[in-house]
C-alpha cells in the first residue's frame, strides 16, 4: 500500500527555514511535495493569479520533489495540488510561519490562505505558526501529533483545517503547555498610518503598527491561549455566514412592509 502524501507550502518563501522544518516532519508520515513562492508572500491572504501567468522550476537543491513557484501561496497549494502531485494530497501543511495569525489575521494570511486552498481543493489542512522569534522547532511535537490525526480523519471521509499557534514557551519560561482547542480571539495592533516623502519630496503611506497581546484575553481564545504559554489550536470553517441569518430575513421583510414604493 502507498504511503500517504503531504503536499507542504507557505508564504514565506521556498528558502524559509520553517517550510523545511514541516517538509522534514511531513516527511516522517508520508511522501512529500513542497510547493512554495520564490519569494515572501506574506500577507497575500487568499489571492490568487487568475490573469498573471506562473512559472514553476523544481528546487533540487532542496530536496526532491521541492518546487519554487512565481505566484502566491494560494497558487502554490493551487498548482500543487492539481499539477505537480501525482494525485490530490492527502493532506496540505502550511508554515511553520515566523510570528502568531491570531484572530483577524486568518483573513490576512498566507499561511492560513494556503492552509484554506487545501480545504477547498478536499483536503484535511493545518497552517502552523510560532511566536515571532521563536524557533520553527517548537511546533515540532504539536504538528507530529496532528499530522496522524489529519490524515486518519481524512481517509475516512473527513476534511478539517485546523490553525495552530506555537508560543516561545510556556508560564515562567518553562515549556510551552497544550495544546488547546481556542476559539479565535481579538488580535490587537497598533492602528496607524504614517505620511513620509521620498527623495523625490512625494507622498508615500505606512500602513499598520506592531501587534501587541494585552494579557487579559480568555484562554478560551487562541490570543490568551497563547498568553498563558499553550499551543492554541483554532478549527476553522470555510462557512463565515454570520449565525443571524434568519433575524436578518425577518428584519428585510419587516422593512419591506413599511417601505413605501415610489
Amino acid at each position: 500500500m502507498s504511503r500517504p502524501l503531504i503536499l507542504v507550502s507557505n508564504d514565506d518563501g521556498v528558502r524559509a527555514p520553517g517550510l523545511r522544518v514541516l517538509a522534514d516532519i511531513a516527511a516522517e508520515f508520508a511522501d512529500v511535495v513542497v510547493c512554495a513562492p520564490t519569494e515572501e508572500r506574506s500577507g497575500f491572504s487568499h489571492a490568487i493569479s487568475l490573469r498573471a501567468s506562473l512559472r514553476s522550476e523544481a528546487a533540487p537543491e532542496f530536496g526532491r520533489g521541492w518546487y519554487a513557484v512565481s505566484g502566491t501561496p494560494v497558487d502554490c497549494v493551487y498548482l500543487g495540488a492539481l499539477h505537480l502531485c501525482d494525485r490530490l494530497p492527502d493532506l496540505v501543511l502550511s508554515g511553520i510561519n515566523p510570528g502568531y495569525n491570531l484572530g483577524a489575521d486568518v483573513f490576512y494570511s498566507g499561511t492560513v490562505g494556503a492552509a484554506r486552498e487545501g480545504l477547498i481543493r478536499g483536503c484535511p489542512a493545518l497552517a502552523v505558526s510560532v511566536d515571532a522569534g521563536a524557533k520553527p522547532e517548537l511546533a515540532a511535537p504539536f504538528v507530529r501529533l496532528l499530522i496522524p490525526m489529519l490524515l486518519e480523519r481524512g481517509a475516512a471521509g473527513e476534511r478539517h483545517l485546523l490553525n495552530l499557534n506555537v508560543p516561545g514557551h510556556g508560564p515562567d519560561g518553562g515549556p510551552v503547555r497544550g495544546p488547546r482547542v481556542a476559539r479565535l480571539g481579538q488580535r490587537r495592533y497598533v492602528e496607524r498610518v504614517d505620511r513620509r516623502e521620498d527623495p523625490m519630496g512625494r507622498s508615500y503611506f505606512w500602513i499598520g503598527g506592531p501587534p501587541s497581546l494585552a494579557g487579559d484575553e480568555s484562554e478560551l481564545e487562541d490570543t490568551g491561549a497563547v498568553l498563558a504559554g499553550y499551543a492554541a489550536l483554532t478549527p476553522l470553517e470555510l462557512d463565515i455566514t454570520a449565525p443571524e441569518i434568519d433575524e436578518w430575513s425577518r428584519a428585510l421583510a419587516d422593512h419591506a412592509g413599511t417601505t413605501k414604493t415610489p
